[in-house]
């Protein structure tokens, strides 16, 4: 028997929206083979089953929200088995003990036990418990199963927080008494002239993801000035024959990528992440690279990107942006990342300071190239010019550390064989 689950689609995604079965209780299936569709805030897609037999079990239906991880599904070999019956039985021993002399603290303590012991609770919905200091077991779960969701959360901290008000009002009254005569002459108080829309899903999920980030890490950024000028005659040389060739530009990108992937080599430790008090060494080199979209950004991953050649790293970007735009990245696409590289140059911008993208180390900014006069040999020349700023976790990484993996960075660009492509 395989459990089929709801799988992570990105760093920041906590739950998302079964939207489609593709097949039904019963049916064979291929491993492989598209069982479900699904939709988050930031990719829709199709989620393969991880084993062949028969699909024996439905656990959750169209439409519902689940959190990451949580079983969706079951195939095996065997017939299928019948899924309403588990709800019932777990639903009966609640009205029971009614007949019983005491009902009220029969029927309270199960409550609390069903709610504690109710399906797995999402990352974010543990977050939000601990941050205001609430006990799950005492919030009733509307999810399925008894889950406890977000909404859950948000709707018992309202009614805690409204709790205490009318207790205020009859101590503060006697001392308050005199005040409505006072009171009334006062000038009435215009409301402030704003429009109130609510964040979206997505942009929700990027602030809770952000503020994880600046809570666990100790964030420290070093800009370095490269000079691109190699770099960017041989784009200049060569873009209108790879347009023809490959049938998509050549930019900047792809070079800085490839001497970072060389820099994640020299210094392994950017290719790292800490669990607890231990460092995790990856092995492969995966680097996201971010992606702005019209809500919102997403960092789908090139995985290995350390064998790629520039026209290999190019193609890997241009199809990750587009299909990230068009929601049909894969789950895969979007994980796994070890080092990130975020291109805010493209809007302008000569440098910024970035978000390390948890649960990675450090994340490369790339600023705007322009020409810029500079001073070489005590002549003023003019060169194309870029800021590179490097954002690391300080917890691991020494500031003379992050400098030394800038310096590699600006090494390869600087020195870029334009026989390598």
């Amino acid at each position: 028997m395989a459990d089929v689950v709801m799988p992570q689609m990105g760093e920041s995604i906590v739950e998302g929206t079964l939207t489609k079965w593709l097949k039904g209780v019963g049916d064979r299936v291929e491993r492989d083979e598209p069982l479900f569709e699904i939709s988050t805030d930031k990719v829709d897609t199709e989620i393969p089953s991880p084993a062949a037999g028969i699909l024996t079990e439905i656990l959750v239906q169209e439409g519902a929200v689940v959190a990451i991880n949580t079983v969706v599904a079951r195939v095996g070999e065997g017939a299928a088995a019948p899924a309403p019956a588990p709800a019932p039985v777990a639903e009966v021993p609640s009205p029971t003990p009614a007949p019983a002399p005491p009902p009220a603290p029969v029927e309270a303590a199960p409550a609390a036990e069903v709610v504690e012991e109710a399906g797995p609770v999402s990352p974010l919905v543990r977050r939000m418990a601990r941050e205001n200091n609430v006990e799950l077991r005492l919030v009733k779960g509307t999810g399925a199963g008894g889950r406890v969701t977000k909404q859950d959360i948000e709707s018992y901290l309202a009614a805690r927080t409204a709790a205490p008000i009318p207790q205020a009002a009859p101590a503060a009254a006697p001392a308050a008494s005199p005040a409505p005569a006072s009171a009334a002459p006062l000038p009435r108080v215009e409301p402030a002239k704003v429009r109130v829309e609510p964040m979206s899903i997505m942009r929700q999920k990027i602030a809770e993801h952000m503020i994880h980030s600046k809570h666990t890490s100790a964030h420290v950024t070093t800009v370095h000035r490269v000079d691109m000028t190699r770099i960017a005659r041989i784009r200049a040389k060569v873009k209108d024959d790879f347009q023809q060739r490959y049938g998509f530009s050549l930019t900047f990108l792809p070079f800085i990528a490839r001497a970072a992937a060389e820099a994640l080599r020299t210094f392994p430790l950017f290719n790292s992440s800490i669990e607890g008090t231990n460092i995790l060494f990856h092995n492969e080199i995966n680097i996201g690279i971010a992606v702005a979209l019209d809500n919102g950004l997403i960092v789908p991953v090139i995985h290995q990107a350390d064998e790629k050649n520039i026209v290999g790293m190019q193609r890997a970007i241009v199809d990750l942006a587009a299909r990230a735009r068009a929601k049909q990245l894969k789950p895969q696409e979007v994980q796994g990342g070890t080092f990130s590289i975020t291109n805010f140059g493209s809007f302008g911008s000569l440098f910024a300071t970035p978000v390390i993208n948890q649960p990675q180390v450090a994340i490369l900014g790339v600023g705007a190239v322009e020409k810029m006069p500079v001073i070489i040999d005590d002549a003023i020349a003019i060169r194309s010019m870029a800021h590179l700023a490097l954002t690391f976790d300080h917890r691991l990484i020494d500031g003379a550390l992050g400098d030394q993996f800038c310096l590699k960075v600006k090494a390869v660009l600087e020195n870029w064989n334009d026989q390598v492509l």
